[in-house]
């Protein structure tokens, strides 16, 4: 698929228009409610929908096919982005009001990143055919990771980027309201809140990588690839708002994404044999089919818990150190008075490094 340089510019536009008017809405750094996360991801659904809407009346719907296809599937990982950011805000005792900054300008790092990854990984592709076959194995053997591994998650302020910047950044480790740089003493330092950021993007990172080669292995075509990426995580905040509190039913989920892993790392290898590209209408198949098995596997396999009211809300009790944090939509005065109490005061962490 040949793209003029026009359109890169119309979607790069309309990219930047949608995350300035989401950083005009949020500047006050208000706790997003359920409902109004709710609401944006319907936003930000329809603004990727609409988008394949255009480029099936624009190219035809073999292109709109395999943009859905990557859509879906980054879609579905990013569920999984949602529980490390509940890791991460739960092991830093991230104040509820500060969490969709934080995520706002992980949004624009990943889209930054993943930018390069596509052009490097599409181009390596084009260029060597075996490079298929390492990242063919590569999704199969993160697929199998997640699958069989997905509980061995190392604490976020144990990530290397996140010990490397505290010791080359001076850092306070306290909250400076939703400063990311504050000045102690005359000098300048980096608070709490930017090892987060750091955090998230050093998580996000590593996500990328297997996403972009997932969507690789249905297409190389860069616009593609990268547009299916971009509007699937522009409604990664929002996501996290809806589903925080949803998290603990999500107990299958993660064998789901393994299998659609694996089956794209199967896809890409396949596609430099005899068999050649897996037609379009079948990978939209298996990663619909994936992925709903796995998540009515996962809500009946909850049912239980959900009806004792455990799991479904998460704005009741459990602690910070056990569960993901509840969901902002938690309304209720306590809730207020809690996430306001949590904004007021410095939290401290222990600087493991």
């Amino acid at each position: 698929m040949s793209v003029t340089w026009w359109a890169w510019a119309a979607v790069l536009l309309a990219v930047a228009v949608m995350l300035a008017i989401d950083l005009l809405l949020h500047r006050d750094n208000h706790v997003i409610g359920f409902r109004e996360a709710v609401i944006w991801s319907g936003v930000w659904i329809a603004a990727g929908l609409a988008f394949g809407a255009i480029l099936w009346a624009w190219q035809g719907g073999q292109v709109a096919g395999t943009y859905f296809a990557g859509y879906l599937i980054e879609k579905a990982l990013s569920v999984d982005n949602v529980f490390v950011f509940a890791l991460i805000f739960t092991a830093f005792a991230v104040p509820a009001a500060l969490q969709h900054k934080v995520l706002f300008w992980g949004v624009i790092g990943a889209l930054a990143f993943r930018l390069v990854f596509i052009f490097v990984g599409a181009e390596l592709l084009e260029t060597f055919f075996w490079t298929a076959y390492l990242f063919g194995a590569f999704l199969i053997y993160t697929g199998y990771k997640m699958a069989f591994r997905h509980d061995q998650q190392p604490p976020p302020d144990r990530n290397p980027v996140v010990r490397l910047v505290r010791r080359v950044v001076p850092t306070d480790p306290r909250y400076h309201g939703a400063r990311f740089f504050t000045r102690i003493d005359g000098k300048r330092v980096a608070t709490l809140l930017f090892v987060v950021l750091i955090a998230v993007e050093a998580t996000d990172l590593i996500f990328a990588i297997d996403s972009v080669a997932a969507i690789l292995a249905i297409t190389t075509s860069t616009f593609i690839v990268w547009t299916a990426n971009a509007f699937a995580i522009l409604g990664l905040r929002s996501l996290y708002f809806c589903l925080a509190g949803l998290l603990r039913r999500f107990v299958h989920l993660h064998y789901g994404l393994a299998l659609l892993l694996a089956f794209a790392g199967l896809k890409l290898i396949l596609s430099e044999t005899p068999v050649g590209k897996l037609p379009i209408p079948v990978t939209l198949g298996v990663i619909v089919v994936t992925i709903g098995f796995s998540i009515g596997w996962s809500l009946l396999a909850t049912r239980a818990t959900a009806g004792n009211g455990s799991g479904g809300n998460g704005g009741g009790g459990g602690t910070a150190a056990t569960h993901p944090p509840a969901a902002s939509g938690t309304d209720g005065p306590q809730a207020g008075a809690d996430n306001a109490a949590a904004a007021d005061r410095a939290t401290v962490v222990n600087d493991p490094s």
